[in-house]
């Protein structure tokens, strides 16, 4: 596969839930080595996408392609830990911590090349660590008890406790304070350093600005305006027609 391809591309993608027709013809492609943000009104199907691209929800039209194979589309039938095991990692909305297992044993499970804590690389454990220095003080601690900042750091930790190829991330600075929020910025630009590529799913546009290179507006189930994060950012006539809003008001 070319350096210069899209790590993740979908095509003409339709899904539905029930009797609910939710995307409409989804074209996006995610670049190596890159963020790639997905923003969107509430309801836009941005979640959905995630989901898509996951298994969770089939594709029941168009083709997701990852690495250069595909993983979902009309006549796909891959399952969702067989799509995680090609090396993307999914970090859902809500988390989807084990409440009543440790920090420890909520990593240990993300590892599923380690039996115990450890045969976890130490040396990558240790990055995680000096990304999110509370899941070493909490160590031992019940996840459940974590506040909502820890959880969301315990769940990026799950999802980068291996090397991953690529991480989708749906909303990780819901409901966070501002310092909480900063800190998981940095984490993901030290991320972007080492090459992850990521798609961010973010409301908090002040983190699409820090974080992005490429931008993809979905509305209506569609992908309706794809460029440079930068180009976004400087053009408040353009974010007030995809998103309402403008970022500067943001943050």
């Amino acid at each position: 596969m070319s350096e210069s391809a899209p790590v993740l591309a979908l095509e003409g993608v339709h899904t539905h839930i029930g009797q609910y027709h939710i995307l409409h013809g989804v074209d996006l492609t995610v670049p190596r080595g890159q963020v790639t943000m997905l923003l969107g009104r509430n309801g836009a199907g941005k979640t959905t996408t995630l989901r898509t691209i996951m298994g969770l929800w089939p594709a029941r039209d168009g083709r997701i392609t990852f690495a250069g194979q595909p993983i979902g589309g009309a006549g796909i039938t891959l399952s969702t830990p067989d799509i995680a095991r090609r090396g993307i990692a999914y970090v859902p909305e809500n988390m989807g911590i084990f409440g009543d297992l440790s920090v420890k044993e909520n990593l240990l499970l993300a590892a599923r090349a380690a039996r115990t804590a450890d045969d976890i690389d130490t040396a990558r454990l240790e990055w995680i660590f000096s990304l999110f220095p509370a899941l070493r003080k909490f160590w031992l601690y019940p996840a459940g008890k974590l506040s909502g900042g820890q959880k969301q750091m315990l769940s990026v930790a799950r999802a980068i406790v291996e090397p991953r190829e690529l991480l989708l991330i749906d909303e990780p600075s819901k409901g966070l304070a501002p310092a909480i929020v900063q800190n998981l910025i940095g984490a993901l630009r030290e991320l972007k350093r080492t090459q992850t590529t990521v798609l961010l799913v973010e409301q908090n546009f002040a983190m699409a600005k820090a974080l992005g290179d490429t931008v993809a507006v979905m509305d209506d189930g569609r992908v309706v305006h794809r460029g440079a994060m930068a180009e976004l950012v400087e053009d408040v006539a353009l974010q007030h027609r995809l998103l309402g809003l403008s970022l500067a008001a943001h943050g």
